[in-house]
């Protein structure tokens, strides 16, 4: 007897006319049969007919024809609210299993000193870590991260990040800086004396605040120095002082590879920035296989810091 039961329904929704349906759904929502033909790219014959197939299928008329414009009856209404509301529940089940059959790329913002100097160098040996494809965007310092098309990010931030929309942060790398300076630069010497590296030239962060805590910090006013370079990001920061027009403080989960390979010389173990650190944001967007793509990434990227920091 189930069996028979299953059958019938089974028979019964297989006869549902599903295109009249939706033939319906065009009438209502744009106001004429002329406009749903349009919306729905077919002729306004077609259409009609569709509605008068739907009628026959439930045994009565949907709409009042009385007059120049079909008026849909009270009955015709309840049924094209439970349409539309079927459609729109089909249409997001259907984005839903697209997203996770064929997830778009994983999209990682970055602040432009994780970029390139830690992400970019590593992606090519990543074995394809996110399972995927990669799509990497800048995040700048200080401005919102739209997680509406970011998955993951790695942000700069003093303690742990204040971000709308952020679903987990993990603290990934420290964000002390230490005085460094080219080789290049060193022709008399490193300096001894806090004094002794306003010589050198001093190159500035955004601001002259790094500067005058770390001359604190050595227990020393703030030099004067006049017609200082300051620069508003960490790149070209760093592209300053590798050129060797000066030394500046750089943080060292950064610019490491540069100390290691000789590029830079650091000056002092004296540091600042302590309380700042590098974070892995993830955000709410990532479904389906976007959100196991994000996964592996996070795991390939904790796992490549810590290589890197054994090595070290």
């Amino acid at each position: 007897m189930r069996e028979k039961i299953s059958f019938v329904l089974g028979w019964w929704f297989m006869q549902i006319p599903l295109n009249a349906l939706r033939a319906l759904d065009a009438v209502v929502k744009t106001g004429s049969f002329k406009s749903a033909a349009d919306l729905l790219f077919v002729t306004q014959s077609a259409v009609s007919h569709q509605i008068r197939h739907l009628e026959d299928w439930l045994g009565g008329p949907l709409f009042d024809r009385e007059g120049g414009r079909p008026k849909l009856l009270p009955h015709g209404a309840e049924l094209a609210r439970a349409v539309s509301l079927s459609l729109a529940e089909m249409e997001a089940a259907c984005n839903r299993a697209k997203a996770g059959m064929r997830a778009g790329p994983l999209v990682i913002a970055a602040i432009p000193s994780v970029a390139v100097c830690w992400l970019i160098p590593r992606l090519a040996g990543s074995g394809g870590a996110s399972r995927g494809e990669i799509r990497v965007v800048y995040a700048m310092h200080g401005r919102d991260i739209d997680f509406r098309d970011v998955h993951l990010a790695f942000v700069f931030a003093k303690g742990q990040p204040d971000l709308a929309g952020v679903v987990a942060s993990e603290g990934f790398m420290p964000g002390a800086s230490v005085p460094v300076c080219s080789p290049s630069v060193l022709r008399g010497g490193r300096p001894q004396r806090p004094s002794e590296y306003l010589a050198l030239g001093l190159l500035h962060d955004t601001d002259q605040t790094g500067w005058g805590a770390w001359f604190r910090r050595m227990g020393v006013p703030m030099p004067v120095q006049q017609g200082a370079p300051v620069f508003e990001d960490f790149n070209l920061l760093r592209a300053a002082v590798l050129a060797g027009q000066g030394v500046a403080l750089c943080p060292l989960a950064m610019i490491r590879a540069d100390i290691e390979a000789g590029r830079l010389v650091q000056l002092s173990d004296v540091s600042v920035l302590e309380d700042h650190g590098y974070h892995l944001v993830t955000g709410p967007g990532a479904e389906g296989a976007q959100a196991q793509a994000a996964r592996a990434f996070r795991d390939w990227a904790f796992s490549a810091r810590d290589v890197a920091e054994a090595a070290g």
